[in-house]
């Protein structure tokens, strides 16, 4: 694999205005009508750096090349990790270092720096730092990193930001069923076994508001009924399950619940 950043004379790190500076000294100094050697090698060179250039300076190829240029990186000598980590001051790095980690199975190491540099800046974020699609991709990795650590709310709060950065500028849309399905799965079953019912309810009504499906809305609707009717709020629980029927009359696994909360005896009130 050519590296770019090798070609141009530039760092991973470096910021746009340095690849269009580099590039402008780079291409003076291959110009054939400069040099005294082979013109044929010279145009060779040049294309070359046209093609480090038009890749570098532009910010979905740029981090689409980033992205195969780690893993590329992590097959020969130069150790790119190592090299991010050398970068303690620069926060670029440090983001990649986080990212890098993430994709390379080291979720520990990127929770810890994760935290480490948000306590060190008080306003330290990746998003400051990272591409669109390689930010929301960190979040995943992120997310289900907390989700395997049992820290639902804080892996629940990562997916929600996802699906608030796709709803503003799409990118995410083949996956995002997957990311319903985990805070599905998150609020509606792992909170509710380790966390308050009534912090629960707030999870799941957080999730209602984001107007997934009309289905989704039916299903969390229908446990919300379920955790009142654990409480003994009857009124409140069947109050949820007619939203979730008027959503969804096929709403599936109600008929016990129904008899849990006296549906007939308040139906007929």
């Amino acid at each position: 694999m050519i590296n770019y950043y090798e070609i141009l004379g530039v760092e991973p790190t470096c910021s746009p205005a340095e690849i269009k500076s580099s590039f402008r000294k780079k291409a003076k100094e291959l110009h054939p009508d400069l040099k005294s050697s082979n013109h044929k090698s010279s145009e060779d060179l040049i294309r070359v750096l046209l093609d480090a250039y038009e890749t570098l300076s532009n910010p979905l190829r740029r981090s689409d090349y980033d992205r195969e240029f780690i893993r590329y990186s992590s097959r020969v000598r130069f150790n790119y990790r190592e090299f991010l980590k050398s970068k303690k001051d620069d926060l670029v790095s440090q983001s990649k270092l986080i990212f890098y980690d993430l994709l390379n199975s080291e979720p520990e190491a990127a929770l810890q720096l994760h935290e480490e540099l948000s306590n060190r800046y008080e306003d330290f974020s990746l998003e400051h730092y990272l591409g669109h699609e390689d930010y929301m991709d960190c979040l995943f990795l992120m997310a289900e990193a907390l989700e395997k650590k049992a820290e639902y709310i804080r892996a629940c709060e990562l997916y929600k930001s996802l699906c608030l950065l796709e709803f503003k500028k799409p990118y995410f849309h083949h996956f995002m069923e997957e990311v319903i399905d985990r805070l599905r799965s998150i609020t509606c079953f792992k909170m509710t076994t380790c966390l308050a019912p009534q912090v629960s309810i707030k999870h799941i009504k957080d999730l209602i508001r984001f107007n997934f499906s009309r289905k989704d809305n039916a299903f969390f609707n229908k446990k919300i009924a379920e955790i009142y009717c654990t409480l003994g709020q009857k009124e409140l629980a069947l109050q949820y399950l007619h939203k979730g029927l008027r959503l969804d009359q096929k709403l599936p696994g109600v008929k016990k619940l129904k008899e849990k909360i006296g549906y007939s005896e308040f139906s007929a009130v």
